[in-house]
């Protein structure tokens, strides 16, 4: 499948527990790079940076998730990835939800690097 579109990526990074260091933790340091290589190798275009550091993953309640919420819904993004679904979030209810009714219904593609998953590849909604 040849890729013409222009995607705007979100990159989402989130961890319950802060591991002790100033600033970002050092397991978000290192999803951030693993993101941004990612993004590169594939060649698109961050958008911006989704950061919820010291968040569980249980509620969708997160300073970061809900800006990038919003973002979506103004439509500056149209790529989520993650480094694995439980970094978008651990309410597998919610994370349903978010994979297969809010991204698709705003023509948003989400990609769990760690996971394997894809929804451009995954979801086929003909």
């Amino acid at each position: 499948m040849k890729q013409n579109k222009l995607y705007n990526v979100a990159i989402y990074c989130r961890l319950s527990l802060d591991d002790g260091n100033e600033g970002d933790s050092s397991s978000i340091k290192t999803q951030k790079i693993m993101l941004e290589e990612y993004v590169k190798e594939k060649g698109f275009n961050i958008y911006d940076y989704y950061i919820d550091d010291g968040f569980s993953g249980l509620n969708f309640n997160r300073p970061a998730f809900k800006r990038m919420i919003k973002d979506i819904e103004a439509g500056f993004v149209n790529l989520v990835i993650t480094k694995d679904l439980s970094r978008l979030g651990r309410d597998y209810i919610m994370t349903g939800y978010y994979n297969e009714i809010f991204f698709p219904s705003h023509d948003v593609r989400y990609i769990s690097i760690n996971d394997n998953v894809d929804t451009l590849y995954d979801n086929n909604r003909n």
